[in-house]
């Protein structure tokens, strides 16, 4: 962490003290219980990550840190703050609650009905006031007010807003003005650092105009979180993305074998499917292995007695309702796989992620390159040293090895200070 916790700080869901969690999206810091609650919501309605046994960025920290210092949780809890709502009944948890149902139910209502976030004056037209509140973020992220750029985006601000008059992106606005921490925020709001402005140039080249190089750095980061994640869930490491490596391929140990007909029809299977179906694979592996890491986290640093039950594991992807329900059941079904089929899955995945990179920059139309583009965070412009053969790191392909160990082990080099950028 960028700095100690101090002992004020309290779960923004029950008050409990010295919360160990945090809800990124949300801006919260939360305790042990509540994150059980959190993690069985999905990614789409909370993002959590360990404040001390989770790799941070600085600078997302950081900006999670401001907006729970600032009062990010009232955005949450407007209506609970009216003490009318105390007459009423209407009550937050608190630390003596039982986690199933009393903070659970509280948590959905907060987070996934919005039950008490303040409620905009009823339009006959949604997509204006959405309009409305896109231009009014796109104005906001020069600033330093984050919670002001968090409110608009819990109303219905979208992140990639292209505003019209501009011809930008909120993004292209945060980081000319060199707001590092506005650009986290978007980012997590799903803002594109690969977005081109009307002039053809993306949020990445306004940060390196404006010197704002760690600001820079960071955003050819978030391009890439995708296929760098999946590679550091296998062998530990990042690609080295100042010197122009943007992917690690990480190779079975047994590669050499003949690979099974399943697998072989499986692979070219994935290699045949569209852009838009590779896209949503890709995202749905990303949750998958997010899923798998965060649990692993969660089980090793709780009471097991006391608190990892039943009803606090979380033994697949949660349904997101604004996917299909053919979709779904795909993702809840990667939680099937074991440790070799899913690091093949992955393997298959960032290889054919730069493939499809590298053919974009050979043909398509503009469109499919986009979209290949956005798929899996990769810059605009493709740079020469690229095209090189990639870093290999070996992955045991043992049936009987457990990857998650191995993972772990990844982990616990990188809380070591073995950094593996």
């Amino acid at each position: 962490m960028s700095k100690r916790l101090r002992s004020s700080e309290v779960c923004a869901d029950c008050s409990g003290p010295d919360p160990s969690w945090a809800s990124v999206n949300r801006g919260t810091f939360i305790c042990d219980e509540c994150c059980s609650v959190h993690r069985s919501l999905g990614r789409h309605i909370s993002q959590v990550r360990h404040l001390k046994h989770t790799p941070w960025p600085p600078t997302l920290l950081q900006m999670v840190e401001t907006l729970y210092n600032n009062g990010a949780n009232s955005i949450w809890e407007h209506s609970l703050l009216d003490p009318a709502s105390i007459m009423s009944g209407r009550r937050k948890a608190n630390p003596q609650d039982k986690v199933h149902p009393n903070k659970a139910e509280f948590i959905r209502a907060k987070y996934q009905m919005l039950a008490f976030v303040h409620r905009l004056p009823c339009r006959d037209d949604d997509s204006v006031t959405a309009k409305d509140l896109s231009k009014q973020l796109h104005s906001s992220v020069r600033t330093g007010n984050l919670e002001t750029c968090l409110r608009l985006l819990s109303l219905g601000a979208q992140a990639n807003f292209f505003h019209p008059e501009k011809g930008n992106t909120p993004l292209h606005v945060a980081s000319k003005a060199g707001q590092i921490l506005q650009a986290e925020l978007l980012a997590v709001y799903g803002a594109d650092p690969g977005t081109q402005d009307s002039s053809g140039k993306t949020p990445v080249d306004y940060a390196r105009q404006g010197g704002h190089h760690e600001l820079a750095e960071r955003l050819v980061e978030i391009q890439y979180e995708l296929t760098d994640r999946l590679a550091f869930y296998l062998c530990g490491r990042k690609p080295d993305h100042k010197n122009g490596q943007h992917f690690i391929i990480p190779q079975m140990a047994d590669s050499s074998l003949d690979l099974s007909e399943l697998a072989k029809a499986a692979k070219k299977k994935l290699q045949s499917l569209s852009n838009h179906l590779f896209e949503e694979l890709a995202m749905d592996v990303y949750d998958e292995v997010d899923r798998r890491e965060t649990d692993a986290v969660w089980l090793a640093t709780q009471n097991h007695s006391a608190l990892v039950t039943e009803t606090t594991v979380v033994p697949f992807l949660p349904v997101n309702p604004e996917y299909s329900s053919t979709r779904n059941q795909g993702r809840q079904k990667l939680a099937r796989f074991n440790a070799h089929e899913f690091a093949t899955l992955v393997i298959d995945i960032l290889s054919d992620a730069k493939r499809r990179q590298q053919g974009s920059s050979l043909s398509g139309s503009k469109e499919n390159v986009e979209l290949i583009l956005k798929t899996i965070n990769n810059q605009h412009s493709i740079e020469s040293q690229d095209n090189d053969q990639p870093d290999y790191d070996s992955v045991a392909s043992d049936e009987d090895t457990d990857l998650e160990t191995t993972a772990s082990k990844a982990h616990r080099q990188k809380l070591l200070g073995k950094d593996a950028n």
